[in-house]
């Protein structure tokens, strides 16, 4: 009952949740509506659209908390049981940037099943809480009571141009030069457009953004096919595409990201995620080896 309740909530629609969950729509009516008369109010606000309401809301918090403890709770038994070694879920918005300690993580450790969520920071916060994930990436800084984090890395985010561009000589250039440039961004919530928006903003300037999109991994290409210019991070000066285009610093001690690891405060992380933490907050960064010692 309960985890329909969350997908009813999470769609707001009963037909396709129904069909999510594939059971009969009347079926899952019924069950929201007993839920509703056992908690003596209503979840949903009815009025044409399906809609969670306040006291919906407020529920929705307890319940993942709750179900997300019974989960960890059979994860533990049967770590303790010693049923495999156990399961790590790691969500971030990118994982370019992880490849190498993943991959240094699972050489180490292949008997640990890795899941990988490709998730915006704004979600992070109710995943963790809620115990969907053991563990959170983020660019940018996730508010919520309830976490703990350790930094891992602070660099420098550049502009990234074609080599045959009129700014590709210059070794620095400020935001109010690049007023009109036509700008590959990702979009809106990541890290680097919400670093681009932030940086005009504080010029009164808003970016001429020439393309939009969700691949991240592809800014480089359009940039280097000449489409435009665009922020990158300097770890990704590392890449093979680092001699395809021309990078310039920032005149601006706000053109950096902060690389963070987030995990639930009060969760009782999993062998594997314990290793797995310990692992990225390991990693040397520069070198691009875990740190020894």
């Amino acid at each position: 009952m309960l985890r329909q309740f969350l997908v009813v909530a999470r769609l707001e629609h009963l037909s396709r949740a129904a069909e999510e969950l594939r059971v009969a729509q009347p079926s899952l009516s019924r069950t929201i509506a007993r839920l509703e008369g056992e908690l003596g109010t209503p979840l949903f606000d009815r009025a044409g659209r399906l809609r969670l309401n306040d006291a919906g809301k407020l529920f929705r918090g307890h319940v993942e908390r709750a179900l997300g403890e019974l989960d960890a709770g059979r994860r533990a038994v049967a770590e303790a049981a010693g049923e495999g070694f156990g399961t790590v879920r790691l969500a971030s918005e990118t994982f370019l940037t992880f490849t190498a300690p993943l991959a240094a993580y699972k050489r180490a450790h292949p008997e640990v099943e890795v899941e990988l969520h490709q998730m915006p920071a704004a979600d992070m916060a109710r995943a963790l809480l809620a115990q969907d994930v053991d563990l959170c990436a983020a660019s940018q800084p996730i508010h919520a009571d309830g976490l703990e984090s350790v930094r891992l890395l602070d660099e420098e985010v550049w502009l990234a141009t074609p080599l045959d561009h009129p700014l590709a000589g210059r070794a620095s250039v400020t935001v109010d030069e690049l007023a009109g440039q036509p700008f590959i961004a990702a979009h809106k919530g990541h890290w680097q457009r919400r670093l681009l928006d932030r940086l005009f903003a504080a010029r009164d300037l808003t970016p001429k953004i020439v393309c939009e999109g969700d691949e991240v991994g592809s800014i480089a290409e359009l940039i280097i096919a000449g489409f435009g210019v665009g922020l990158v991070p300097g770890l990704a000066r590392r890449s093979a595409s680092v001699a395809s285009v021309a990078w310039i610093a920032v005149d601006s001690p706000d053109c950096r990201r902060t690389l963070s690891l987030y995990w639930g405060a009060g969760s009782r992380l999993s062998a594997a995620a314990r290793l797995m933490r310990t692992t990225i907050a390991g990693w040397d960064w520069g070198a691009g080896e875990p740190r020894e010692g």
